[in-house]
C-alpha cells in the first residue's frame, strides 16, 4: 500500500511540473487567463494538472493537406567520387613532402651531433 502511495505521489508531482512548465511556456491558453491556470494547479493537487491538460492547453494548430514539396538535399562533397580523389591525393602530397622534410632535418641533427 506505501508503493502505492509513493507512486501517487510521483505521478502527481510530474503532472504538477509538467503542467505548471506547460502552462507558463504557452504562447496562449485556453478558457482562463494564464495566472488563474497557475493557481488551479497550484491549488488542487492531482485535479489542476488534469483540468488543465484537458480544458487549458492551447489546441494544436489544424494540419492543411496538400503536397509538400521537398526541395532536394544538398549534395555534399563527400558523394563526389573525382572530389575524394582529389583530396586524398593532395593530402599524400602533403604528407610525403612533410615526411621528406621531417627526415632531412633528422638527419641534420645526427650529423650536428659529434
Amino acid at each position: 500500500m506505501v508503493r502505492l502511495f509513493i507512486f501517487l505521489a510521483a505521478v502527481q508531482l510530474v503532472l504538477f511540473v509538467l503542467a505548471l512548465i506547460s502552462c507558463l511556456s504557452a504562447a496562449r491558453v485556453r478558457n482562463a487567463p494564464r495566472a488563474v491556470w497557475v493557481l488551479v494547479i497550484l491549488l488542487i493537487p492531482l485535479l489542476g494538472p488534469l483540468a488543465y491538460f484537458a480544458w487549458g492547453r492551447p489546441r494544436p494548430a489544424p494540419v492543411e493537406g496538400g503536397i509538400v514539396r521537398r526541395r532536394p538535399a544538398p549534395v555534399s562533397p563527400d558523394d563526389d567520387a573525382d572530389f575524394l580523389r582529389s583530396v586524398d591525393t593532395e593530402q599524400s602530397k602533403r604528407d610525403r613532402e612533410m615526411l621528406a622534410q621531417w627526415e632531412k632535418e633528422l638527419r641534420n641533427r645526427e650529423e650536428d651531433k659529434p
